[in-house]
C-alpha cells in the first residue's frame, strides 16, 4: 500500500507540474506585447534593424511590420490598425490634422540603369524629360540606340510621390509598368538593358547601377549634406489623439534616438542631424 500511495502521489505531483508549466508558459505569452508597424517598402531594412535591435533587449516585446506602402500605412494608422505607420513622403495638408509625423532617417532616391548601360550622369531637367515622355531614345542623351523603357512605382507609393515631387513630373509620367515595391522596380531593371527607374538607396544592390545626378553620386554624405537632390525623408506617423502603448512609446523613442543612428547606417539610410 505504501509503494502504491507513494506512486499516486508522484503522478499527482507530475500533473500538478505540467499544469502549472504549461499556465506559465501561456502567461508568459500572454504578456508579451506587440508593436505593429504599417506601409512603405522602403523602410523595409531600416525597420528590419530597429526592431531586431529593440528586441533582442526586450525579450517580451514583438515588433510586426506589414508592407503595404506609404499610403496604405497613413490609412492604417489613421484608422487605429496599427500603433505606428511608416511613410517615405510628407503627410499631406488633410492628414496632418489627425496625424504626426516625426523623422527618424532621410533616403536618397538612386536614380538606377541596367548594369550594361553606359550613361553615368543625368541632370534633373533631362530625368524629368525621359520620364514625361520628351526624349524616348537613350542616344538622345548619349546612350545606345534604343528605346527608353520607364520603370515606376504604383501610385500611393512614397518613393514615387518623392520621386515626381522633386523632379516635378506629378502626374507627368509615361511610365511603361508600375510596380507594387522597390524589389520589383530593381528587379526588372536589372533585366532589362534599356530600363530606368527608382528606388530607395538603402534597397539597391549590385544587380543595378545609380546614376550620378548634375555630378553627385548618391552617397550618406551627399545625402546628410543636402548636395545630392533625390532625397526624401523616412517618418513613423502616429496618431494625435491617441497615447502610444508604453511598449510602442518605448520602441519610438528608442528608433528616434542617437542609439539608433548606427543601425540606420547599416540599412543603408542616413541619421538625421541631430
Amino acid at each position: 500500500m505504501k509503494k502504491t500511495f507513494i506512486k499516486v502521489s508522484a503522478g499527482v505531483c507530475l500533473m500538478i507540474a505540467a499544469i502549472a508549466g504549461c499556465k506559465n508558459a501561456a502567461d508568459s505569452q500572454n504578456n508579451k506585447q506587440t508593436v505593429s508597424t504599417d506601409g512603405s517598402t522602403s523602410i523595409e531594412k531600416v525597420i528590419g534593424y530597429l526592431s531586431e535591435a529593440y528586441t533582442e533587449t526586450h525579450s517580451d516585446v514583438t515588433v510586426t511590420y506589414n508592407p503595404t506602402g506609404s499610403g496604405a500605412g497613413i490609412q492604417a494608422v489613421a484608422e487605429k490598425r496599427c500603433d505606428i505607420g511608416l511613410a517615405s513622403r510628407n503627410l499631406k495638408d488633410e492628414e496632418k490634422s489627425k496625424l504626426n509625423e516625426t523623422v527618424i532617417a532621410i533616403d536618397g532616391i538612386a536614380v538606377i540603369l541596367n548594369n550594361e548601360n553606359p550613361i553615368e550622369d543625368l541632370s534633373i531637367e533631362q530625368l524629368a524629360a525621359v520620364y514625361k515622355g520628351e526624349i524616348t531614345n537613350w542616344k538622345e542623351i548619349g546612350g545606345a540606340d534604343a528605346p527608353i523603357v520607364l520603370i515606376g512605382r504604383e501610385a500611393a507609393s512614397g518613393t514615387r510621390d518623392g520621386f515626381e515631387s522633386i523632379t516635378g513630373t506629378k502626374d507627368l509620367c509615361k511610365y511603361a509598368q508600375e510596380l507594387t515595391s522597390t524589389g520589383d522596380v530593381v528587379q526588372t531593371v536589372s533585366s532589362n538593358p534599356n530600363a530606368i527607374g527608382y528606388a530607395s538607396l538603402a534597397s539597391v544592390g549590385d544587380s543595378v547601377k545609380t546614376v550620378e545626378i548634375e555630378g553627385i553620386e548618391p552617397t550618406i554624405e551627399t545625402i546628410q549634406s543636402g548636395k545630392y537632390k533625390l532625397q526624401r525623408s523616412f517618418i513613423f506617423v502616429t496618431r494625435k489623439d491617441e497615447k502610444l502603448s508604453d511598449s510602442a512609446q518605448d520602441f519610438f523613442d528608442f528608433a528616434v534616438s542617437s542609439q539608433a543612428d548606427d543601425l540606420i547606417v547599416k540599412a543603408g539610410a542616413v541619421p538625421v542631424k541631430r
